[in-house]
């Protein structure tokens, strides 16, 4: 039988492999911690391989900072975790394909890297935007809090998660491009070959985001850089301009395969269309029948079917249509003459054929929703709070919108900074109107409240148990205002250190001479359903696999 791994994937001996693939005169020998030989690139080498200029000096195009071979470093280390179910915090546990982890985004991320490699089809994040005041993740693991000012930051009960990058840290940018850069890195793998990905960001970090964006999924896959009006009307208040709208970046995974679909036409939109003649195809409105510039067989006459007028185009212009297609379009009573039949001919173009319509890189708070929206749509699930939990959150509208055009009915949709998890709650709504079974995978870090808020002071200690209560009621919500037979459930899964007592070995080390003393090492407090999860994952199967115990 083949040995469990019990950790995630590699990475980096993966990649090594796959450059060996097509390179490998670039493979060498070095030796590991423990003196053992192993693969590893020669670089020269290959930087003279991809280039058909001899190379002598270090100078290349290229976005970098203090700590960035550090973080690809982070995002290609295995780590010995393991993802454990909490029935107790689910909802509709055995028929759900939600999920619900807790958890730092980066182990989740590396945990997810087989089960969900290339399947989500639609990635939305909203990160930490490095204001100075919000709390960034850092991912030296072996960081202690007695290195660090406790005042600092917020850690958890290993002391090393997360803490506040203000603006007088020396490596203000370079830790927030740090931590964001795995984390894309990892996304990336988990896109399907048609997928998208919408980050969220304002002014402070735009910048750094886009070259980040442009490495970790390549220039060429750029799709657009949004600007969402996040507010209704601008603040009379502000220093120099009222900022009134954030960035969402948008990248594919392969911009050939990429589909945009259009949005919903608004009530505007359709009041243009009319039907003056009653005819039976429905509303329609006139276009234009002439170009300008002469044309072959663009200048020809036009006999009104009704009064015999003739009509002809100006010198200079042409018949939009061949003589040929106009007499049919005649026939088929798709020229109109105006309502005496004397008017210039125009063609009908009708509110069926239209469809939707083409979404705008301008996201209006008329089609997208806004902060304020986002902060009632809150108070009004979490009605016994004076305030709502979160102060810039983002509104469903705006998601769903993105969800609308880029997935499809059965789609997995990720967000691993889910905060409120306003991405559940779209993909609910959007579900519920359509008809759609598009699953969510929501990933937060349970951050603490603060003790002062209000939400603590109701009972929720951490975010993660506001994200959590809030699907559970806005999925009441749904149900009672439309009747939808969809997923409102979720499982929730929480990080932990491996099922395994460590061992002096690790599990691809164990020989039959080391074996007997490591007859018994899986951790007393783990379940049964916690290593049938841990095997899922290591067997890169979906978490969301229906399953039956049996006596």
């Amino acid at each position: 039988m083949t040995k469990l791994k019990m950790q995630t994937p590699d990475l980096t001996a993966q990649n090594i492999e796959k450059i060996a693939e097509f390179f490998p005169n670039c493979i060498t020998e070095t030796v590991d911690k423990n003196g053992q030989p192993k693969k590893a690139v020669n670089f020269a080498v290959l930087k003279q391989m991809l280039s058909g200029e001899v190379l002598d000096g270090d100078e290349a195009y290229e976005f970098t900072w203090v700590g960035k071979k550090a973080s690809i470093v982070e995002a290609n280390r295995p780590i010995r975790k393991t993802l454990r179910p909490c029935i107790e915090e689910s909802r509709n546990w055995d028929e759900t394909e939600n999920l619900y982890i807790e958890g730092d985004n980066l182990e989740v991320l590396k945990l997810l890297q087989e089960s969900y490699l290339g399947k989500v089809k639609m990635i939305y994040i909203d990160p930490p935007y490095n204001t100075g005041n919000d709390f960034i993740y850092r991912d030296d693991f072996k960081q202690t809090a007695a290195e660090y000012d406790e005042e600092s930051g917020v850690f958890d009960e290993e002391e090393n998660r997360l803490f506040k990058n203000t603006d007088s840290n020396g490596r203000f940018h370079s830790d927030w491009c740090s931590m964001i850069y795995p984390r894309l890195l990892l996304a990336r793998n988990l896109l399907s070959d048609d997928g998208v990905i919408f980050i969220s960001i304002d002014d402070n970090e735009q910048d750094n985001l886009k070259k980040i964006c442009d490495e970790v999924f390549g220039d060429s896959n750029f799709v657009s850089n949004l600007g969402w009006q996040k507010v209704y009307s601008p603040k009379n208040q502000a220093r120099y301009f009222s900022n009134d709208y954030e960035f969402v970046l948008c990248y594919s995974k392969n911009i050939n395969l990429l589909k945009i679909g259009f949005l919903p036409r608004t009530k505007e939109m359709n009041a243009r269309y009319k039907n003056p003649d009653n005819d039976w195809r429905g509303d329609w409105k006139p276009g234009d029948c002439v170009g300008n510039g002469e044309r072959k067989n663009g200048y020809y006459e036009v006999i009104s079917p009704i009064t015999g007028k003739v009509f002809n185009v100006p010198k200079g212009k042409h018949w939009v249509y061949s003589p040929d297609t106009m007499k049919k379009l005649l026939n088929e009573n798709r020229i109109y003459f105006g309502k005496d039949g004397n008017a210039f001919p125009s063609v009908k173009q009708f509110l069926n054929d239209v469809g939707g319509r083409k979404a705008s890189n301008l996201l209006t708070f008329e089609d997208y929703g806004h902060t304020d929206m986002a902060k009632k749509e809150i108070q009004n699930i979490f009605y016994e709070l004076e305030k709502a939990p979160f102060d810039t959150p983002k509104p469903v509208k705006l998601i769903k919108m993105f969800s609308t055009m880029c997935t499809d009915k059965d789609s997995i949709i990720l967000d691993f900074f889910s905060g409120s998890a306003t991405t559940a709650h779209a993909v609910m709504q959007l579900n519920a109107e359509d008809g759609g079974n598009r699953k969510f995978i929501m990933v937060q870090l349970p951050e603490p409240c603060d003790e002062k808020s209000e939400a603590y002071k109701a009972g929720y200690k951490n975010i993660c148990e506001i994200g959590k209560e809030r699907i559970r009621r806005a999925g009441d919500k749904i149900k009672a205002e439309t009747g939808a037979d969809i997923d409102y459930g979720f499982r929730v899964f929480k990080v932990d250190d491996s099922n395994m007592n460590d061992i002096y070995y690790s599990v691809a080390e164990l020989s039959q001479t080391t074996l007997a003393s490591t007859l018994d090492n899986i951790k007393p407090d783990r379940s049964a359903l916690d290593l049938l999860f841990g095997c899922l994952l290591d067997w890169g199967l979906p978490l969301s696999m229906p399953y039956k115990s049996e006596q």
